[in-house]
């Protein structure tokens, strides 16, 4: 029984070791590589930023417009109303408009009150938003003048938007990413090194479908006359930004 004893205390012994040693081995050799490789990276790059823009002309344009009718009950302001958005919807789509571009946008019926002799309702108005988009530039001054006869009595806005944004976009991306190496190598000069490779770019621009407006123009039909509303859409601006981490040598 003694000489079992001691066999076993003898396996028992030199697996303790074995163990204890494929751990040290193990953490001797992790932690040194994560410290130097942390080091390096804060140590062996530039990293600048860069704007840079291009301007486009519009060819789109875009037309929130509005009918509201007051009367002296809801049904009556209700049915007029309607009448009057069909007359509207009509001369746009004879107007060479596409039904998928006149879009019905909104609905609103409150009553108007006097509040000389207290809160007494004496009509109801009701306003019916119409939105026109993808409209070409070139017709937008003709629409705008002639929806006054219609029956459009407000005109919300009037945005211009560019249908080559995408094109311009990548574009403006290329002028930002070239503009941040001719930083970059300004920097690495001065600090006596030599410019490497990229090693991370990062877009900070927004993408989204806002990005198609330029410029708004507010009005009402019913107080100007349609031939002072000008249509001059000017230049879009689209910018994009980038920050870009470089490799020294």
């Amino acid at each position: 029984m003694r000489r079992i004893n001691k066999t076993l205390a003898g396996i028992l012994f030199a697996a303790t070791a074995l163990s204890l040693t494929a751990c040290a081995k193990t953490q001797s050799v992790a932690a040194p590589a994560a410290n130097v490789s942390a080091d390096q990276r804060a140590a062996s790059t530039i990293q600048v930023q860069s704007t840079e823009d291009v301007k486009v002309i519009p060819d789109i344009a875009q037309i929130s417009f509005a009918v509201s009718t007051q009367e002296a009950d809801p049904k009556t302001a209700q049915e007029k109303n309607s009448a009057d958005v069909n007359k509207v919807l009509d001369f746009l789509k004879q107007s060479g408009i596409e039904e998928k571009s006149i879009q019905t946008s909104n609905f609103g019926l409150q009553p108007v009150y006097d509040y000389t002799s207290g809160q007494t309702i004496t009509d109801y108005q009701m306003r019916t938003t119409l939105l026109v988009s993808d409209l070409p530039i070139e017709k937008a001054g003709t629409i705008v003048a002639s929806s006054i006869d219609a029956g459009i009595n407000n005109i919300d806005s009037i945005s211009y938007l560019s249908g080559k944004y995408d094109e311009s976009y990548q574009e403006a991306l290329k002028k930002a990413i070239a503009s941040a190496k001719v930083k970059a190598e300004a920097m690495a000069e001065a600090s006596g090194t030599k410019l490497g490779d990229i090693y991370s770019v990062e877009e900070v621009s927004t993408y989204n479908n806002s990005r198609y407006v330029g410029y708004t123009a507010n009005g009402s039909a019913a107080q100007t006359e349609a031939k002072a509303i000008p249509v001059e859409p000017g230049q879009l601006n689209i910018q994009a930004q980038v920050i870009v981490t470089y490799k020294i040598k």
